[in-house]
Formats: C-alpha cells, sequence, structure tokens
C-alpha cells in the first residue's frame, strides 16, 4: 500500500457529490459473485480496468480483500495505491470510492448464516448518511455498541 503524497482526507461530502455525478453519467454493469460458507458471506466484485465506482456505506466492521489487480482507493489513511493482495478491515460508516487501474476483484466479507441477497444488503449495508444514522441511533438506543470491533454477527442475521 502507497500512501498518495500530498493527498488531503477525502469527505463525506465531497464523496456525496461525486458519486451523485457519476450517477448521471452511464452506469458500467459489474459482474458480482457470491459465496457462501458456514456463517459467512463473501460478495466478489470484478471492476474492469478505468472504472470508478463508490460503494454502499458499511452498518459493521467488515473484511475487504482485493485478490486480484490494482486500484487508487480512498481508505481512513487518505487516498491510497493498492496492489493485490490487499486486505483491510472497514470500519463501520466506511463509504469508498475506487478507480481501477487494471481488472481487479475486490471481496467484501460478512458473517452471516442469511442466504437472501437484498436481506444482507440491507442488514449490513446503508444506502445513504441519514439510513446509516437512523442505524446508529437505533443500535444506541438498544444498547448496543457500534463501530470499531463492532461483530455484525452480534446483530441477530
Amino acid at each position: 500500500m502507497t500512501r498518495i503524497t500530498e493527498a488531503k482526507p477525502i469527505t463525506r461530502q465531497q464523496v456525496n457529490e461525486l458519486e451523485a455525478a457519476m450517477k448521471k453519467l452511464p452506469q458500467v454493469e459489474l459482474k458480482v459473485v457470491n459465496h457462501f460458507a458456514n456463517g459467512v458471506y463473501a460478495r466478489e466484485l470484478h471492476i474492469p480496468v478505468g472504472v470508478t465506482l463508490t460503494g454502499r456505506i458499511h452498518k459493521y466492521d467488515n473484511l475487504n480483500i482485493l485478490s486480484q489487480g490494482e486500484m487508487l482507493v480512498t481508505t481512513e489513511a487518505g487516498l491510497v495505491h493498492v496492489k493485490a493482495p490487499f486486505t483491510v478491515v472497514s470500519p463501520a460508516g466506511t463509504k469508498r470510492i475506487a478507480t481501477t487501474l487494471t481488472d481487479c476483484i475486490w471481496t467484501s466479507i460478512h458473517g452471516t448464516d442469511e442466504t437472501d441477497i437484498d436481506k444482507i444488503e440491507q442488514h449490513f449495508t446503508a444506502g445513504d448518511d441519514q439510513e446509516y444514522l437512523d442505524h446508529c441511533k437505533k443500535l444506541t438506543l438498544e444498547g448496543t455498541q457500534y463501530g470499531m470491533g463492532r461483530n455484525s454477527r452480534d446483530s441477530g442475521i
């Protein structure tokens, strides 16, 4: 992993503004391969070279693996140039921007016994900041810890 020198951290507002502008452009259909094992779901995303994309907001900490390729991606350390193999734990609340420099395979891993993709997406990700904030408020009201170290398996899905 190489941190891009002199790059300022990218704010959530900037991510949202970029995503809004990108939605006005022609969209690329990405290949998704879903893997299930005992208590584990892995979403494998195949991203062609030259694609810039944003991800959904993750409600819980999760593991991400770049198993093929090279990309520029926003992380908690700022904009970084990563090459496979690369693994990162994304804290709850993370929303990333990435631009592929080669064809890439990016896999997000979640602990769950659920196999319905729509239910998994709804449970583990938020579509926007307000949905994520509502999720955090709900966890706070329930007296549940969220954020760093939060295991989504504790949430009952």
